[in-house]
């Protein structure tokens, strides 16, 4: 008698929280995206997709090499303040193929890692390495809330509908009162932040860097803003550029949330939320960053190609 193997089990499904841990970037931004959808209807997103034309894939192309090159640019300044040597040609091909890897991945932080542990590992300081990169993606974001803090101190009314509301400043204050007890009581993660706030002096705010690394911040940011206001006009919208500023600036720091993927979903409610307080129509805002996001990924593509290049080579 021939004896029957038994079937083999079927690997146990993810629970609710497993599944949350891994696509929770990715729910959350979906379900931003379907808000707007909600309110706004489908009309925003056809707009936005029938504004993308040949002529302004090319501009966001050529936005996309200026804004790109000034960040391998800044993280070479980063990188050699901390001693890692860094070639500029290498540097950008590396931010390109992760700024690819942004667009296209949950947290919009990954193809970053990506290129911090490439780095690390071909000068053999890995988690130095991470550290460049941190710095040098904190040298944009500090320069972004700097020019924001200074637009909303010029027009205060501008921002009057993106405020957050007393209960999200508590939770606010909540997590960073947390954060700060962490690091202060879990020995292992003060010495992480105590290293990184050293390399930050040598790496970032020294003389030599600092000038370099935050004018190079604000011609990338300025060619992002001019991305958005390119996409704006894509739609048909002849706001003033004033009047968009405020705006522009509030979704471009809601791309940088880790939500959603390519910064679809807090982008497009922060910008339909922007265009309202500004006294222009919500659809135009939800539009214009639908366009927005669509040439930003555009601007990405030779990203894609230094990607499958070095696939090739490593097939090969």
């Amino acid at each position: 008698m021939t004896a029957v193997a038994p079937a083999p089990a079927a690997p146990p499904r993810p629970g609710g929280r497993a599944l949350l841990r891994r696509h929770g970037s990715v729910i959350g931004g979906v379900a931003v995206l379907a808000v707007v959808a909600w309110q706004l209807g489908a009309g925003p997103l056809l707009d936005g997709l029938r504004a993308v034309d040949p002529t302004v894939v090319v501009v966001a192309l050529a936005v996309g090499l200026l804004t790109t090159g000034c960040n391998a640019a800044r993280w070479r300044l980063v990188a050699g303040g901390l001693e890692l040597p860094l070639r500029l040609r290498p540097a950008l091909a590396h931010c390109y193929q992760a700024t690819f890897l942004n667009t296209v991945l949950p947290t919009g932080v990954l193809g970053d890692v990506g290129r911090a542990v490439g780095h690390g590992r071909a000068v053999g300081a890995v988690a130095r390495s991470a550290r460049a990169v941190a710095l040098e993606r904190f040298a944009g974001q500090i320069l972004l809330v700097v020019v924001g803090l200074t637009v909303l101190l010029a027009q205060p009314d501008a921002f009057s509908v993106l405020l957050p509301g007393p209960v999200a400043v508590g939770v606010a204050g909540t997590v960073v009162v947390a954060g700060a007890v962490a690091v202060r009581c879990v020995p292992p993660l003060r010495s992480a932040v105590a290293t990184l706030l050293a390399d930050a002096r040598t790496g970032l705010f020294s003389a030599r860097v600092w000038p370099g690394a935050f004018g190079l911040s604000t011609i990338a940011l300025a060619g992002n803003v001019t991305l958005f206001v390119v996409a704006t006009r894509a739609i048909g919208s002849d706001a003033r550029v004033t009047q968009l500023l405020p705006v522009v600036l509030v979704a471009l720091f809601a791309t940088g949330l880790p939500v959603g993927i390519g910064g679809f979903g807090p982008r497009d409610a922060a910008a339909a939320l922007g265009f309202c307080a500004a006294g222009l129509p919500a659809a135009d805002g939800a539009s214009a960053s639908i366009v927005y996001g669509l040439l930003t990924f555009a601007s990405t593509i030779p990203g894609a190609v230094v990607l499958a290049a070095r696939r090739g080579r490593a097939v090969g």
